[in-house]
């Protein structure tokens, strides 16, 4: 069962495809951030909890923390980022995913805003 993307107010997006879910910034985000020049993806097996640090973004303007959206286990990482960080401007909802994780309590997911709720978050922003 594949959901539709959610999203976090700091800009993460993830999707859940039975177990296993993907998680990446926004687009908004990417715009925000500028050119990114490395992504640092997180161990495979590292737990983490719902608003953990999971990774790390650079870009010409800044660096910026990517939030676990919700609490799981990490199973890998688009090492592709390692090689053409630009992917994550170039095509922030899909290839330029960080990571894919388990989901350890689906229940988290009803927290985040569907695309229409962040639309309107990414809105009020500007």
């Amino acid at each position: 069962m594949s959901t539709a993307a959610k999203y976090t107010e700091d800009h993460e997006w993830i999707k859940v495809d039975g177990d296993t879910a993907t998680v990446g910034i926004s687009p908004y985000a990417a715009g925000q951030l500028g050119d990114v020049v490395y992504v640092e993806l997180p161990e495979e097996g590292k737990e983490l909890a719902k608003g953990d640090e999971a990774c790390v973004v650079e870009s010409v303007k800044a660096a910026s923390e990517v939030y676990a959206p919700v609490s799981g286990t990490v199973t890998s990482g688009n090492e592709a980022l390692e090689d053409a960080p630009e992917t994550v401007n170039a095509d922030a909802s899909g290839e330029g995913w960080f990571f894919k994780m388990t989901v350890a309590d689906a229940s988290e997911l009803d927290e985040l805003m569907d695309e229409a709720a962040y639309k309107t978050y990414c809105d009020g922003l500007e």
